[in-house]
């Protein structure tokens, strides 16, 4: 067997990432908007038209909003603002803050079009076909053995590594990492059908006890199923029948909806997993590689989606090399707390919903209702699903906005809102009024990473917003001296040392 050997790009500066779903779709879009040449490998020769994922939670809508795609998308699904589960108990997004305080309900491939419209765009390679065999790394970058459809191999080599190849992942194999955790469900039953009858809700959810169903709809008449029985545990290699799915549903919703037809079905086991470490060396893994939960709540592809926002500004930093120290280590810090916190909750929902015993499932309505009919305990709820509160560890003393999200808040000139400022992909300081000494050292001595823009309303606070949308740091020092001495400081802590000017340009 020919074996060939090709650098991604001129020199090993580049990444390669394992997997064309949305995470690597996202996560080679960001890279190539920052000016890193990036190449997907995915196994699959053809994208097929089924899907898994339907949720497209808040604050997902809002990293596709800081990348210009977020309308595209919604154009293509349904907006809820409530969600119905465990019988009476509702779960209200309509109170999220900013543009997006709904569920976008849309197949899978829609998502993933807008993201490899944009990645393809911004001139990423997608080779198709093409199966990772071999993984070799040292202190300068990492060695890829590929296959390809016709059986030859070749080697890529490139800075950096990122699989996003899933729960099946190849590239955590040849890691040798293990993926510790437990299935919690098995034999749970999918199919694409057709319906008499339309359901009254866009979203349509059942469990009692001994069976399970959950509908969505694709938005062109042919509706997605998920199914249980409890009585019903075979093997996922086993056939689905028709039959099958409607006695779980009727037992679920008391209706099968008249469903019929159905173009596909399948049967898979859901685990409760996560990698012991995000990164080995020069090679990470995102998504579905790193972790895998339950599908209540429906976060499995958004959290996916926000692990590529969080790494890819940081692999961008280090291969323009002024990332500060520790920048990449923070991604394993960052996420791997996150993924957990989805993994134990979804697995609390999911546990709830198949509770056997008719008392407990009486009180665990109860508690369902009484729960979600307090404001602020519904507004917890809805934005942790939704992952509009998610936030990052802090230094003690920092700030109290440190960490967390940034609202999109308006702006003044050209750029209107902050999420179309960071489009660019670049920190964006949101400064109170115009500052010739502030201006100068975000727009001088650190151009190329930073876009100093006005805040459009009354504030006196100064605020740091990292690429993914986060806080990095803020301050509401209004002394203009210390202010500056502060925002030098912080932009040294997070961009890196400024850029060098002509000693004539010094002196002036």
């Amino acid at each position: 067997m020919a074996v060939g050997s090709e650098s991604v790009g001129a020199s090993a500066g580049d990444v390669l990432v394992v997997g064309a779903g949305p995470t690597g779709l996202l996560l080679a879009g960001d890279l190539a908007a920052s000016g890193v040449r990036c190449r997907v490998l995915e196994r699959r020769s053809s994208e097929l038209n089924l899907t898994r994922a339907f949720a497209v939670h808040a604050r997902t809508l809002e990293l596709l909003d800081m990348r210009g795609v977020a309308g595209d998308l919604v154009r293509t699904g349904e907006r809820v603002s409530t969600v119905r589960f465990l019988g009476r108990a509702r779960l209200r997004f309509g109170r999220l803050p900013g543009r997006f305080p709904f569920v976008l309900v849309t197949p899978q491939y829609e998502t993933e079009r807008v993201l490899e419209e944009r990645a393809l765009d911004g001139g990423v390679r997608i080779d198709r076909g093409c199966e990772l065999v071999g993984l070799e790394q040292d202190e300068y970058g990492v060695e890829a053995r590929v296959r390809g459809e016709d059986g030859a191999e070749r080697t890529l080599r490139a800075g950096y590594l990122v699989g996003t190849d899933g729960a099946r992942s190849t590239v955590r194999r040849l890691l040798n990492l293990p993926f510790p955790g437990r299935s919690v469900v098995r034999s749970v039953m999918l199919a694409d059908v057709r319906l008499q009858e339309a359901p009254r809700e866009v979203l349509t959810l059942g469990a009692v006890g001994d069976a399970l169903a959950f509908l969505a709809p694709f938005g062109d008449g042919w509706y997605r199923v998920i199914a249980w029985n409890r009585w019903n545990q075979v093997p996922d290699g086993e056939p689905v029948s028709m039959d099958e799915i409607r006695d779980a549903t009727r037992r679920s919703l008391g209706t099968d909806f008249g469903m019929h037809d159905p173009r596909w079905t399948s049967r898979f086991h859901s685990d409760e997993r996560q990698v012991p470490r995000y990164r080995v060396g020069r090679v990470f893994l995102a998504g579905d590689a790193a972790h895998v939960h339950s599908p209540a709540g429906g976060q499995g592809m958004n959290l996916g989606l926000q692990d590529a926002a969080n790494l890819g500004w940081k692999l961008a930093a280090e291969l323009h090399r002024w990332a500060p120290p520790g920048l990449l280590d923070s991604y394993d810090e960052e996420r791997r707390p996150v993924g957990r916190a989805v993994i134990v909750a979804s697995g609390v929902m999911l546990r709830g919903a198949l509770l056997e015993q008719r008392p407990l499932r009486v009180l665990r309505g109860f508690l369902a209702r009484v729960a979600t009919s307090v404001g602020p305990v519904e507004r917890r709820l809805a934005g942790a699903v939704s992952g509009i509160d998610v936030a990052y560890p802090a230094p003690q003393g920092a700030h109290r906005l440190a960490g967390r999200r940034a609202p999109d808040v308006r702006l003044a000139g050209e750029r209107g809102r902050l999420f179309e400022a960071l489009r660019d992909g670049r920190f964006v300081l949101v400064v109170s009024a115009n500052d010739p000494a502030v201006t100068y050292l975000a727009t001088k001595r650190w151009a190329d990473r930073v876009h100093c823009a006005v805040a459009g309303g009354a504030t006196r606070t100064t605020v740091l917003v990292r690429p993914d949308g986060y806080v990095a740091w803020a301050t509401d020092e209004t002394v203009p001296d210390r202010r500056a001495a502060a925002i030098r400081e912080a932009l040294t802590r997070w961009c890196g040392a400024p850029t060098e000017f002509p000693q004539h340009e010094r002196r002036a």
